[in-house]
């Protein structure tokens, strides 16, 4: 249901639209606070349902509603809750596990969220939650509440207008001692602990300081080193953490469920420093004490606010606007504050079972994944297909990288994603991670039951490591970290010239013949190497090279980022290329980066880019990269993956996506057809 079906929907009610209804989905002691503070909505926001697992927990809420001028509170289970068109939006408070679930619901049913915070115990559950609410165009917030009081509003308009001069370190704890190690903040199957019941409160103060200091959108650690104290149930109880931001600002930050701290902030600055002796419980009067080396002291009182009703006006603000966030807290800083928790849970040896590298990691949303490859013409699907003679499957043309996956539950979030938008094509190596990378390749797999589904791309026989002997080793080492007894694709990671090339065509031939290999190939071989290589198969009854997987893409490339590394983007081998129609799987279609717009004339500061792309001529390309995007309405890395793909030899492009939107932004490229006149155009042949 979208936005609009839910408000047609709940005028038909009487309900006004002005008026809008809320939801509590999981009615514990902090729906309890924002019960209380509903009354106060600037909107008339009225309370019209209570959700539970627990129908006896549902009606005590909706009675104690009533106390609350909430009158007729359906006390409902949570589909029943989501089906009322009465309900406009929704606040889902159940444990940090919990939350994933009823968000995707309510997004599904039509309805704006407010979640509690954290919004999903990790990075990759949180960033599904906000992929699903930029694809319903619905609103989903976190809810940070102290991040909607004037208080901090206040505070940071002072730290733009620069009332201590340059922020230089922030201070910011919340920590308290809970009275027994029991309930949920000490169950590792609930995702317990100080770092996500409240150390994202330090943390978001701390991004929110850097960001009005430095008027960047989202700031983000840099770097992050941690101490702290997991107790005897597994959960961190006490834990410190230094983080530093591009610039040099730094901060301290606390927290914990065992130890109780002053639970305060304060920004330290070249001129003087602020204190916030109330930040987020904010009480009746919370103050902003601001001392300086030119002025008295001075001190600034917020009396009054409301700042669950504040949150609450401002989700169905959003929702009315037709926006998925708000300004006070966007999805973007939801998403960095996610990353810079699993940081420090990493940096102190945090991790759930739930979420271990050997985990039956469900889908986020608990629902079986949908394998879009067995049905290419599904409505909505986007992907292109191709095929490779041996593999015997239907491949997508763009092929997943695995390389950039920091844990399964990420790398789940992004491998379902992609195989539902498509998808079926993986690139692992193993060398990658070492060797970490394909074992999660294959527990996802394993997890999901789609191993004949999936194409799997493995290679191996890296320098230094690159003769007959160790490509077998490394080859039937990499087999048993994924879980499988074949490779669809075997390619050499590398070649090595002083080896005759025959002995590598014998063990390869070899493992083909037993059915552990369907097709393989070189990665990084000159064309000439892999002519020899099919000179020497055809005279001696061998299976040849099919596949090659070089460096290629609309940017020319100068040189390569690692030592052996080969291109094809020079004219004689793309000639080689299309006479031959040798099936290319190209690594860096987007030329790490250079078409994303972060590549300049001006800007040398990414020395590798600089080497191996900045020229005139790729500064040209880029800018015809950008001219054909606005014709097509797409950014100019969509029009540098077309290119690939539009290219007079088969290609099957990798790409490392290091989030669901990149993803989706890099997918883009799929709608675009280009000319073989465009493709020239682009490549500065007319």
């Amino acid at each position: 249901m979208s936005a609009q079906t839910a408000t047609t929907a709940s005028s038909s009610t009487n309900v006004q639209q002005d008026v809008p209804g809320w939801a509590v989905l999981g009615p514990g002691g902090i729906a309890r606070r924002f019960l209380s503070q509903l009354p106060a909505s600037s909107v008339g926001a009225t309370l019209v349902a209570a959700g539970s697992s627990s129908p006896e927990r549902a009606q005590a809420f909706a009675d104690e509603a009533a106390e609350h001028g909430f009158a007729d509170v359906a006390a409902r289970s949570y589909d029943e809750v989501l089906a009322d068109p009465r309900v406009h939006a929704v606040y889902v408070s159940t444990v940090h596990t919990g939350h994933a679930a009823l968000v995707l619901a309510a997004l599904d049913a039509g309805k704006a969220v407010l979640c509690e915070k954290p919004l999903a115990p990790n990075h990759g559950t949180a960033m599904a939650l906000a992929d699903a609410a930029r694809q319903a165009g619905l609103p989903l917030v976190e809810a940070y509440m102290y991040r909607f009081h004037p208080q901090t509003a206040a505070l940071l308009d002072l730290v733009r207008q620069r009332a201590i001069g340059d922020v230089t370190h922030i201070d910011a704890s919340f920590a308290f001692r809970a009275g027994s190690r029991s309930g949920r903040l000490f169950d590792v199957g609930t995702a317990g602990g100080g770092i996500l019941d409240v150390g994202g409160y330090p943390v978001t103060m701390a991004a929110a300081i850097v960001q009005a200091a430095t008027r960047v959108a989202v700031a983000e650690p840099t770097e992050l080193t941690a101490a702290g104290t997991l107790g005897p149930t597994g959960v961190d109880e006490w834990t410190t953490a230094r983080l530093t931001y591009k610039g040099g600002i730094t901060a301290d930050v606390r927290t914990g469920v065992r130890v109780q701290d002053d639970n305060t902030v304060t920004i330290h600055g070249t001129t003087g420093k602020i204190t916030l002796s109330d930040p987020w419980t904010l009480g009746e009067d919370p103050t902003i004490e601001i001392r300086t080396v030119d002025e008295d002291p001075r001190t600034l009182s917020f009396a009054g606010a409301h700042p669950y009703a504040l949150e609450a006006d401002a989700t169905t603000a959003a929702l009315a606007a037709g926006h998925v966030d708000v300004p006070e807290y966007t999805l973007d800083e939801s998403l960095a504050t996610a990353r810079t928790l699993d940081k420090w849970r990493a940096a102190i040896g945090l991790r759930y079972p739930f979420e271990a590298e050997t985990a039956d990691i469900p889908t986020v949303s608990g629902r079986p994944l949908t394998v879009a490859a067995a049905e290419p013409a599904k409505p909505g699907n986007p992907m292109r297909y191709g095929e490779v003679a041996g593999v015997g499957k239907r491949m997508s043309r763009l092929v997943m990288g695995v390389d950039n996956q920091p844990d399964l539950a990420h790398a789940s979030a992004i491998f379902d994603l992609f195989v539902e938008q498509g998808g079926n094509v993986f690139d692992t190596g193993y060398i990658y991670g070492g060797g970490v990378l394909e074992g999660r390749l294959g527990k996802w797999i394993q997890n999901r039951g789609v191993r004949e589904d999936v194409v799997v791309i493995t290679k191996g026989a890296h320098t230094p490591f690159c003769d007959p002997e160790s490509l077998t080793k490394q080859f039937l080492e990499s087999l048993e970290r994924q879980g499988t007894d074949y490779a669809d694709i075997y390619m050499m990671h590398r070649d090595n010239p002083d080896i005759p090339v025959g002995e590598f065509v014998d063990v390869l031939d070899e493992h083909r013949r037993a059915g552990r290999i369907r097709v393989y190939g070189g990665s990084n071989w000159t064309p000439a190497r892999f002519d020899e290589a099919n000179a020497y198969a055809r005279a001696n009854g061998k299976h040849e090279f099919e596949v090659l997987s070089n460096h290629f893409g609309l940017a020319e490339a100068y040189d390569v980022p690692w030592d052996g590394c080969e291109h094809a983007t020079d004219a004689a081998s793309k000639a080689w290329l299309e006479e031959r129609q040798v099936p290319l799987l190209p690594w860096s279609s987007q030329a790490r980066g250079f078409f994303t717009g972060r590549a300049t004339p001006e800007d040398t500061s990414d020395a590798e880019l600089v080497r191996c792309y900045y020229s005139d001529e790729n500064f040209e390309r880029l800018r015809r990269a950008r001219e054909l995007g606005e014709q097509y309405g797409v950014p100019a890395t969509a029009i540098a993956l077309a290119y690939v793909l539009n290219q007079p030899f088969p290609t099957f492009p990798l790409f490392g996506p290091r989030t669901i939107a990149e993803a989706r932004s890099s997918m883009t490229g799929l709608s675009v057809d280009l000319t073989p006149e465009q493709v020239a155009w682009l490549d500065l042949r007319d």
